[in-house]
């Protein structure tokens, strides 16, 4: 017995010398097989072995026994995030196994700004590659998942919140615009319970009000008085005579050039709030949280009247005579 021991022995000692030799090189190694980029996607409830036989598969790990051993021995196991990862150079196991429970999933970025339209909206979700303009466009007749909010919507059109979304690789089209139309539902909310709207001011009117704004006040400063003169107006029953309505609905004709005539005034729209007392049919654009609150919490003043000084902010007056000597200034001189 004593000496099949001293036979054996010296044998396992060998293999586990090899062993510890071949995990330490596997362990510090980087390694990477995989081409240009690699996604390997990790369900929810995977187990340490299914995640390995994963990597292995996608040529992100030479061998998955030293990553299985390195997060049991570490007890990371409960640790890993499901989510597709990504993949594009070699790394060492301990990298691979930090990036899974840090949950570095891919995700692609969509930065959508404060004004736009609709329209305009979708087209760049659509140039971002998440999803074809034309599957998206027809999405924006789904005005069933804001009629809650607006019985009489017939489109999306203000209900796309501005905001920096991620999205992965396989988020559908109607789940992204679903997504945005949920982030305007938390804004509104979030705005509605902390300030009391304008009274008898329904959801609809709030967003029509707060899009006008959004196009008409590039400065942030300005955005309450630029609703305070609108409101005002409004209560005066005043044309509202904002310029961003006569373009939108340009827009909406597929007549707009870039340029807004002096004879498109005459535009006979239902938005064209030179003709046409109060607010228009609906929002024209996708407003921000700051022009939502301006609308809620607007500015006091006697203004009823400004005119762009085309610099990015507005003169203000309270009288017509002040208004036209305004426009002279800094119109006409143009």
């Amino acid at each position: 017995m004593r000496l099949w021991l001293k036979r054996i022995i010296p044998g396992l000692l060998a293999i586990a010398a090899v062993f510890t030799i071949w995990m330490r090189y596997e362990l510090t190694a980087s390694y990477y097989a995989g081409g240009a980029e690699v996604f390997v996607n990790i369900p929810r409830g995977s187990g340490t072995n299914s995640i390995a036989t994963a990597l292995e598969a996608g040529g992100i790990l030479r061998h998955n026994l030293p990553f299985i051993l390195y997060v049991r021995w570490n007890r990371l196991g409960r640790h890993l995030r499901a989510g597709e990862y990504r993949f594009t150079s070699a790394a060492r196991v301990s990298q691979v196994v930090q990036r899974l429970v840090q949950g570095d999933v891919f995700f692609r970025t969509l930065t959508v700004p404060e004004g736009l339209t609709a329209r305009e909206t979708v087209a760049l979700i659509a140039r971002n590659g998440l999803g074809t303009e034309n599957a998206l466009v027809e999405l924006l007749g789904r005005v069933d998942w804001v009629s809650d909010l607006d019985p009489g919507a017939t489109s999306l059109e203000g209900y796309l919140f501005p905001e920096t979304y991620r999205f992965s690789r396989h988020t559908t089209p109607e789940e992204i615009v679903k997504s945005m139309v949920a982030q305007f539902r938390h804004a509104s909310a979030s705005l509605l319970a902390a300030h009391r709207p304008p009274p008898d001011w329904t959801i609809a009117q709030i967003v029509t009000l707060a899009s006008m704004i959004e196009r008409e006040a590039k400065n942030p400063d300005e955005r309450r008085l630029v609703a305070s003169v609108l409101m005002n107006r409004l209560r005066i029953k005043m044309p509202l005579a904002c310029d961003p309505t006569i373009i939108y609905a340009l827009k909406l004709a597929g007549r707009y050039d870039g340029n807004l005539h002096k004879a498109d005034l005459g535009l006979g729209s239902p938005y064209n709030t030179y003709l046409h007392q109060g607010l228009p049919p609906g929002p024209i654009a996708n407003p921000g949280y700051d022009s939502l609150l301006a609308v809620l919490e607007p500015a006091t003043s006697d203004f009823f009247y400004y005119v762009s000084r085309n610099d990015g902010t507005h003169y203000f007056s309270k009288d017509l005579q002040t208004h036209l000597h305004a426009v002279a200034r800094y119109q006409m001189r143009k």
